[in-house]
């Protein structure tokens, strides 16, 4: 996790055709985050950003995927929230 003024770079490794979508915070500080959704046509980036926005409570258009469109290891852009505020939100559910 990196942060600059009002946004964040989250690392996130993802497992696409998962039974449940769930994100879950990482002990190094990165994101694990599974989707029902396939890697086809994009589909599971768009699942991804609305599973990391849904767990942090923020609008989907404030997650952007911004590397690794193509791989399991992506980084995301959140904006409108500080390093402190994601790992609040997300160990609080």
């Amino acid at each position: 996790m990196s942060g600059d003024s009002g946004a964040v770079r989250l690392r996130v490794r993802l497992t696409p055709r998962a039974s449940r979508d769930e994100v879950t915070l990482r002990p190094d500080g990165s994101l694990a985050v599974r989707v029902t959704a396939p890697p086809v046509d994009g589909r599971a980036n768009t699942a991804l950003e609305r599973a990391v926005a849904s767990a942090l409570r923020i609008a989907p258009s404030r997650v952007a995927l911004v590397r690794g469109a193509r791989s399991r290891e992506k980084t995301l852009l959140v904006e409108g929230l500080d390093e402190q505020a994601v790992r609040e939100r997300l160990s609080d559910g």
